[in-house]
């Protein structure tokens, strides 16, 4: 089991997450715009999936830095 002090750390190790995740969906949109001469309709369609599971992944971890806030300020609630 996570000690509080670890688990104290969460929020703002998830944000870190959240905005580094982001940074690479913007830099992959980025090089598609920049690239989209150059790269095939395959390497397009596998940089927009990989960015659709980013957004996944980004909803994931808001509902979890909502979850650690409820902890945090005592709410047992779902």
């Amino acid at each position: 089991m996570e000690n509080e002090q670890e688990r104290k750390n969460n929020p703002e190790r998830i944000k870190d997450i959240i905005d580094h995740t982001l940074d690479n969906r913007d830099e992959a949109k980025d090089y598609v715009r920049a690239h989209r001469e150059e790269i095939s309709e395959e390497q397009r369609a596998q940089i927009e999936g990989k960015n659709e599971r980013r957004e996944e992944s980004v909803e994931g971890l808001r509902n979890e830095m909502k979850d650690e806030a409820k902890h945090q300020n005592g709410c047992g609630c779902k």
